[in-house]
């Protein structure tokens, strides 16, 4: 409570603030009274002193030492009880208090410095059994609103109320967590300029910290920590906290007591999640299923559909030679993790994200052409790189791939993307950003949207798709060799161990049934090309029903 108001009780009728009057908004936690020439050595701050000054009634330059080391120490005020030892209070005294905003107190003859302690006590410990009471009752009505499933947002909705104040939560990039109604205020902007600039603030974590933007609205906020095993999370409260209100200060730390356990449950819960879909994905990466249905099926619970073209982007810090514990090193990951995942939710189209090898997966859906999304993609890549740089002094680099056409896909997309780093590596880059590079056919082949080259290879082989006949199979197989060999006939019949003549049989029966030349050279390119598509998409025999 403040000086102020425990000057307002019946046992300091009499009293006189006779200096110091700037400082009577001083917090007092405890009366103490005492005569003893080491006096000083004995206080806390925070702490009112009555005395009757007898050890001082001679001693001016004890008084004044006294008034300066009280006030060094953050005490609350010094109360003198006169006409007993001491007459008056030296007008030095006064003097010296005034210049400190020390409180100076004239007791009067009458009061019992006795009465002074125990009434005050009394006074102030009535006080803050009301106010453990009222923390009480509030971490219970904060907890019911958790078990009954309401959750944080319920928390901060029954906090502002109760302190009559807007109050959102931040994680410890300081970004704004779930109460999209606060999103576009000007202080997001503002909070979001100190990281996205460099200059990231490291706020106290065990104290709150209030301050104000100066540009914009001018607009005052305080920070109240939020601590978890694992990092620390901001109460915002969206206005001016008094550190004299104890009340209110008390009610958004049981709020905050409460909401560090439900985030600490939250990220349990998280992390089991994130952990089995790191499980499939390694998995689906490394082909431990047997089955593309398999795959199929098990990706639906992710919510990864398999019609659907993705780009594959893999992120993986330059350096990891840091003496780091398993504890450390696992921390560190998971804040990474967390950066990298608030940055993908503000992305337009939806991007998943795994940890695999060490390394961060991004998954991007495709909902346009390449041309429309690689260039927001790397931007956002490029953003992702400098908070991970800002905030964790490492340089993080990607390769990313040429997309693929369908989930089934993705293997391939990955083992691109690897390669694009590990090439960037090669070359001594860092913090880079490397697009895989296509060196074969079936690669660039790749390129073509897949309806695309489905058609192109459906429109190839019609004509044997329109008469079905048993020996078409054996056409086709006897043109692929034909094909692979440069068209050599003699070779051809070698690998087929069939005569020359059969050789030349079948083939013209494929230039019948094409109703093309098989010495036309474009005519050659488009069978061979149409042969490559094929063992594309070999995968999914519905396509070449």
């Amino acid at each position: 409570m403040r000086l102020s108001e425990l000057l307002e009780l019946p046992v300091f009728n009499g009293a006189v603030l006779i200096a110091g009057k700037y400082g009577v908004e001083r917090e007092v936690n405890t009366v103490n009274m005492m005569d003893a020439p080491d006096i000083i050595y004995f206080l806390k701050k925070d702490e009112l002193l009555v005395t009757t000054a007898f050890h001082f009634k001679d001693d001016l330059d004890s008084l004044l030492l006294l008034i300066r080391e009280m006030n060094k120490q953050g005490c609350s005020g010094l109360g003198i009880k006169t006409k007993r030892f001491l007459q008056e209070i030296p007008e030095l005294a006064i003097s010296l208090a005034n210049e400190l905003h020390f409180p100076l107190l004239e007791l009067p003859i009458h009061t019992s410095l006795g009465d002074i302690v125990n009434k005050s006590l009394s006074y102030i410990l009535d006080i803050r059994t009301n106010e453990l009471h009222h923390a009480m009752q509030t971490h219970q009505q904060f907890t019911n609103h958790i078990m009954s499933g309401q959750g944080i947002h319920k928390i901060l909705d029954s906090l502002s109320s109760l302190i009559d104040l807007p109050v959102v939560l931040l994680n410890h990039q300081l970004q704004l967590t779930g109460r999209k109604q606060f999103h576009n205020l000007p202080f997001s902007e503002n909070l979001e300029s100190l990281i996205s600039t460099g200059h990231y603030f490291h706020f106290p974590k065990t104290t709150m910290t209030a301050f104000s933007f100066v540009n914009g609205t001018r607009e005052t906020i305080t920070l109240f920590p939020v601590y978890t095993h694992k990092q620390y999370s901001y109460l915002c409260v969206l206005g001016t906290v008094q550190l004299s209100d104890r009340s209110t200060i008390l009610t958004i730390k049981q709020a905050t007591n409460v909401i560090a356990f439900e985030l600490m449950k939250e990220n349990a819960l998280k992390q089991n999640t994130r952990r089995i879909q790191n499980e499939f994905f390694t998995n689906f990466i490394k082909g431990a299923f047997t089955t593309t249905e398999e795959v199929i099926s098990r990706a639906k619970e992710f919510k990864l559909a398999n019609e659907q073209r993705y780009i594959c982007a893999v992120g993986k810090i330059d350096d990891e030679d840091k003496n780091l514990t398993l504890l450390q090193y696992q921390t560190e990951e998971e804040l990474i993790h967390d950066t990298i995942e608030s940055e993908l939710q503000r992305f337009h189209q939806k991007i998943h994200i795994f940890t695999i090898d060490q390394s961060y997966l991004l998954l991007l859906e495709m909902k346009g052409g390449w041309k429309e999304i690689i260039q927001p993609f790397l931007s956002l890549l490029k953003k992702i790189q400098m908070k991970i740089h800002s905030h964790f002094q490492e340089d993080l680099s990607f390769g990313i791939s040429n997309y693929a056409e369908q989930l089934i896909h993705v293997p391939v997309s990955y083992k691109e993307a690897i390669d694009a780093l590990y090439y960037g590596n090669m070359s001594g880059k860092k913090q880079f950003i490397d697009i895989y590079q296509p060196k074969e056919v079936p690669e660039i082949l790749r390129m073509v949207p897949f309806d695309q080259l489905k058609k192109f290879y459906t429109d190839t082989f019609q004509a044997f798709a329109n008469e079905p006949k048993r020996d078409h199979q054996v056409l086709l197989q006897t043109l692929a060799v034909y094909l692979e060999t440069h068209c050599q006939m003699s070779e051809t019949a070698k690998r087929l161990y069939v005569h020359r003549n059969t050789v030349i049989y079948r083939l013209e029966k494929c230039e019948e049934i094409i109703g093309r030349s098989l010495k036309e050279p474009e005519e050659t390119l488009r069978l061979r090309l149409a042969f490559r598509i094929k063992s594309l998409i070999q995968g999914n025999s519905q396509l070449f029903q």
